[in-house]
């Protein structure tokens, strides 16, 4: 049975300057009880990687807008003007990646890749500073794999070996930030026995997750 905690006892476990994956687009997807939290609980120096950094009230969007978040990983903040204004004046450092290189840096990390060629970005300031690969008289970039300290995941149902599912649009980046995280944290909605999920409806194996967190033990 895998182990179910607490959501302040998941916050406590994340220090000062842990690197971040957290699912969700537009903080669909995103375990918000647990940002919140981390939020409570103040810890700082964060560096955040998710597809985009939601608005100032919403998800990972309140860690930028409480400054508790040093570094941000992302395809795009353009619903952000906090983040915004804080990457102006040097209060944020902000790493723009196409949105598909991201999820496949993460990917690449989970399987132990050394990075992914990729011709996204060339002759744009994407490129800078970055190796460039000819293969076949092409070039491409190669994008170095990107892993967390934690992965912090939310998921519509869990049972209790861990095994998790996802509804519609909020699959997005959990399956592969799974793959990626030295620890693995996933918010439940709902924590059924084992046997209640359909084999094809296990989107994340239970051996990938390290706790839960569902109603009950919130």
């Amino acid at each position: 049975m895998k182990t179910a905690i607490k959501t302040e006892a998941a916050a406590a476990m994340i220090d000062e300057g842990a690197v971040l994956l957290v699912g969700g687009f537009m903080a669909v997807g995103s375990p918000l009880r647990l940002i919140d939290a981390i939020l409570k609980r103040g810890v700082g120096g964060l560096t955040v990687v998710c597809n985009d950094l939601a608005t100032p009230d919403r998800g990972v969007g309140k860690l930028v807008a409480a400054g508790l978040v040093r570094r941000a990983i992302v395809s795009h903040i353009g619903l952000n003007p906090v983040a915004q204004k804080k990457m102006i004046e040097g209060g944020l450092a902000i790493e723009l990646v196409p949105q598909g290189t991201l999820v496949e840096r993460i990917r690449a990390a989970g399987y132990g890749l050394g990075g992914v060629l990729t011709a996204t970005g060339l002759g744009t300031p994407v490129e800078d500073g970055k190796q460039i690969i000819e293969v076949d008289g092409r070039q491409f970039i190669l994008e170095k794999p990107i892993r967390g300290d934690f992965a912090l995941l939310a998921c519509h149902h869990a049972d209790y070996v861990g095994n998790l599912g996802y509804v519609l649009t909020a699959h997005n980046f959990n399956p592969i930030m799974a793959l990626a995280g030295e620890v693995v944290i996933a918010e439940a909605e709902h924590i059924v026995p084992v046997g209640m999920i359909p084999p094809d409806m296990v989107k994340t194996p239970g051996v990938l997750v390290d706790y839960l967190l569902g109603r009950a033990a919130a």
